[in-house]
């Protein structure tokens, strides 16, 4: 571990001095972010799992809140990566599909968490997956400058895998991309060497054990920190986890597939828990906000329910993801809210947490959700308004059966009215609230609501937007 610390203490010569010694760590929480990839809504056992047990995670709902209806921005990673950083719809910024490792970025311009909070005196770092943009190298190894990556959007340290083709679709079709995850991390710029106790680890490990080794820093230090921790699990190739986890979720009649998927939930969530074992451990734990949901719903292996499409699909199934958030010192333990949610609230949320002021000038498209994790109301549906949701076609679904007909690449959800769209003209309408798994298309009996519906989603899908660079 020496190596890596020695790499840490680097941070301190980047962090601005600006904010240091003025405030206790503690009259500010420290917030950690954990962000699954293809998570579906029912996959951890506080929701419903019928294949994997998650202690650890079904932790932070018993000693915070549950949150059972809460939205990804999208149905697939990159454009809900660039809300939960910016608060803002994908769209605002021409991300309107996932990102495949060739040159698109989420512009430079955008303002981040990670910035916001930076600027108000935090540590920033990121580990894990990041897949909007930056992440190439050339063949010394050095992340190359030409597109805007983790530190460009406020992170001051970070370790993640490069993000390139062809080393990634490599590894994803010899299913490698965890198992030697490690041999391909990207830390500060700088492809690491074989010498880094980092190379030879599964990547799940890496992930999970330099956050530990992140909080442990930080915790020395007189200020708060936000730490973001963007698994790759569990997201394709679908590959063993290590023992004991691939001895612990073998079971009679399950695919090969749907075991690798169980272990590496597992696996995960035993990260988790070293995590919080650590908040424990150093005392921090009372005054850090710890949330965790996923990207988008489910693909091939994840579970559901009866919820209705799944990944790429903009069907509840693809963009209802499950969320857990604990702050011991705020947030009252055992809580369950079926308030609506979403990816844009939790830039204000953390910044709210955080006594930090949001510019006037920049236009979010979300909430905080602060008042009622900490026991007030929710927000209403007049503070809200009408949410929306843009994403190219895809045609195929990543799961086990056909892609739900009629086609969308819209939605525009009004209290419990959603309505699904293509290229801006209505096809179904659904009422979540008496209709949660979208069975019964009212479309034709509410022309008025249709019309406005439609009115306001053309408008948005009009509005101007600030594009990579």
């Amino acid at each position: 571990m020496k190596h890596a610390f020695c790499v840490l203490g680097l941070i301190c010569l980047v962090l601005s001095p600006s904010w240091r010694g003025e405030a206790e760590a503690g009259d500010r929480p420290n917030i950690i972010l954990l962000l699954a990839d293809d998570l579906g809504y029912g996959d951890l056992s506080c929701f419903g799992s019928p294949a994997v047990e998650t202690p650890h995670l079904d932790r932070l709902g018993k000693e915070g809140m549950k949150w059972t209806r809460f939205y990804a921005a999208s149905a697939v990673c990159s454009p809900t990566r660039a809300s939960v950083l910016t608060g803002r719809y994908p769209l605002r910024f021409g991300i309107t599909k996932h990102f495949n490792d060739v040159n698109r970025w989420l512009p430079e311009s955008a303002t981040t968490t990670a910035e916001l909070l930076k600027d108000a005196g935090y540590n920033t770092a990121h580990v894990g997956k990041w897949h909007l943009g930056g992440l190439h190298v050339d063949e010394e190894g050095q992340r190359l400058d030409n597109q805007p990556g983790p530190r460009q959007h406020g992170f001051d340290f970070y370790q993640t895998q490069i993000e390139q083709q062809p080393v990634r679709g490599r590894m994803g079709r010899e299913k490698t991309l965890f198992r030697e995850g490690g041999t391909v991390l990207l830390r500060n710029d700088q492809h690491v060497g074989q010498d880094d106790p980092y190379f030879d680890k599964h990547l799940t490990d890496a992930n999970g054990d330099f956050a530990v080794e992140l909080i442990e820093k930080f915790a020395d230090e007189n200020k708060p920190f936000f730490l973001n921790v963007w698994w790759l699990v569990p997201h394709k190739p679908y590959e063993p986890a290590p023992e004991p986890h691939w001895s612990e979720t073998a079971a009679e009649g399950i695919s090969e597939d749907q075991h690798r998927f169980r272990s590496m939930v597992q696996h995960m969530d035993a990260k988790v828990g070293q995590i919080l074992d650590k908040l424990d451990e150093l005392k921090i734990a009372d005054r850090t906000l710890v949330l965790f949901t996923s990207d988008n719903g489910a693909a091939f292996e994840g579970f559901i329910g009866d919820l209705k499409g799944g990944k790429t699909d903009l069907h509840d199934g693809g963009l209802r993801v499950p969320m857990l958030v604990r702050w011991p010192a705020s947030i009252p333990a055992g809580q369950t809210s079926e308030t609506f949610g979403h990816t844009n609230d939790l830039l204000p949320t953390f910044c709210e947490a955080a006594g930090v002021e949001v510019p006037d000038q920049l236009p979010l498209d979300g909430l905080s959700l602060l008042t009622h994790m900490t026991g007030g109301p929710p927000p209403d549906d007049d503070e809200r308004g009408t949410v929306f949701w843009q994403l190219d076609l895809y045609r195929s679904i990543q799961r086990h059966y056909p892609k739900p007909k009629p086609f969308a690449t819209e939605v525009a959800m009004r209290g419990q009215w959603k309505l699904l769209a293509l290229n801006g003209k209505p096809v179904e309408l659904f009422n979540i609230e008496a209709d949660p798994n979208e069975r019964r298309d009212v479309l034709d009996d509410h022309p008025e609501l249709v019309e406005s519906l439609t009115a306001e989603l053309n408008a948005w899908l009009q509005a101007p937007r600030t594009v990579s660079e």
